[in-house]
């Protein structure tokens, strides 16, 4: 069996549930806002998520605004490509940024940190081990 080096060995799907299941249950607890119920996730959106663990499942996909992104109806007009809420993924990623997962690079933008990688390194192996 060949030895897993990164997150990009394993399945997308089974990498983000597992993720999301290691930051539920890690001891640095992700602080949940009191809108997580009634918010809606993007302006194209007409509900809330139905899935009560959609923070979690979106704080493991670590890509925020445009994978989230979806078509906006305009009545009559054509539908249109239109982003997700910013100010949910800014909250997800203040809250990885006070649990170490990520940290703000010199260079601009933000970057995994040590720690953050060491989790990810484990919850890979543990994928691997399952199959």
């Amino acid at each position: 069996m060949a030895t897993v080096k990164s997150v990009k060995d394993v399945s997308p799907n089974k990498f983000v549930k597992a993720y999301s299941a290691h930051l539920k249950r890690s001891g640095k607890q992700m602080e949940l806002p009191h809108w997580t119920d009634i918010v809606k996730t993007g302006r194209f959106k007409e509900l809330a998520p139905y899935d009560p663990d959609w923070y979690y499942i979106r704080a493991g996909k670590l890509s925020l605004w445009r994978i989230y992104g979806g078509s906006k109806r305009n009545r009559s007009r054509p539908p249109h490509f239109c982003k997700s809420s910013g100010a949910v993924a800014c909250h997800i990623l203040q809250q990885l940024q006070t649990m170490n997962i990520i940290d703000i690079d010199v260079k601009g933008g933000r970057r995994i940190t040590s720690s953050g990688q060491q989790d990810l390194d484990e919850v890979t192996s543990r994928i691997v081990v399952a199959l």
